[in-house]
């Protein structure tokens, strides 16, 4: 993937492909979801009611705000005090083809840990109201609430950016794919609809995996539930909510059913 070779050239850039991988991803879930399959009865609502169009408005709204964040890293990074210390690299041969490989996956741990720490300090009450409490008020999340945060929130969830490049080797194209599919788990996860099939909670792995309800919980209840890709610190911390396993059984039940 080619970049401007300038700073700014390349915050231009990281703020459109932001915005396209936003509008893409969120935007085709909810044309299916929201609109073509809204009173269809293949995909079981998680909640039954519908987000206001003011809803709509207040995420992608926020979410432009977001990207910008996002498109401010490689202007940080490549400060003269910083670069040095960073360890982005461009050929691949620097570093094995399997490390090329495993860095997907490693990535993916890295961010949940972050991910789980910091959403879990933002939601105590010194830190809640400044910070997550605008990213709450999508209590019936829709795909557009991804990336709906405040400010100080944005920051923190870009940051997870500098996490990589100062801890493990990782080449532009990494980092790129890891944004698509973050992008696409987030708005899976904000979803309001569950595509796991029934008893996915239950099995070996599956357990281990988040889920669209999952988090749609924690969006309902404000509590719990603190992962992003996987359950695994929720489950080891003991903030998995006691009902989830019920809620995903009773939604999975009742997809695909006949009505």
């Amino acid at each position: 993937m080619l970049m401007p070779s300038s700073a700014w050239g390349q915050v231009v850039f990281i703020f459109v492909f932001s915005l396209l991988r936003y509008l893409v991803i969120a935007g085709i879930a909810f044309c299916i979801f929201y609109i073509l399959l809204k009173h269809k009865k293949i995909f079981y609502k998680i909640q039954q009611r519908w987000p206001a169009s003011g809803d709509y408005k207040r995420e992608v709204t926020y979410s432009l705000f977001t990207f910008v964040f996002f498109a401010l890293v490689p202007l940080v990074i490549k400060l003269p005090f910083i670069k040095p210390y960073t360890h982005i690299y461009t050929d691949i041969h620097q570093h094995s083809r399997l490390y090329f490989w495993l860095a997907f996956p490693l990535m993916l741990v890295i961010h949940d840990t972050y991910f789980y720490w910091t959403h879990r300090l933002m939601h105590h009450p010194l830190v809640f109201k400044r910070v997550h409490l605008l990213h709450h008020k999508s209590t019936n999340p829709s795909p557009w609430a991804a990336f709906a945060f405040s400010p100080a929130e944005a920051i923190v969830e870009s940051s997870v950016i500098y996490v990589f490049v100062f801890t493990i080797p990782v080449m532009p194209i990494q980092l790129f794919s890891f944004l698509i599919f973050m992008t696409a788990y987030n708005v899976y996860g904000h979803l309001g609809f569950e595509l796991y099939p029934k008893n996915f909670n239950r099995t070996a792995i599956g357990k281990w995996i988040n889920t669209s309800v999952n988090h749609n919980m924690h969006h309902q209840y404000f509590k719990g539930n603190y992962g992003l890709y996987f359950t695994v610190w929720d489950r080891v911390m003991g903030t998995l909510q006691k009902d989830y396993d019920a809620h995903f059984d009773t939604i999975t039940s009742k997809n695909f059913s006949k009505n």
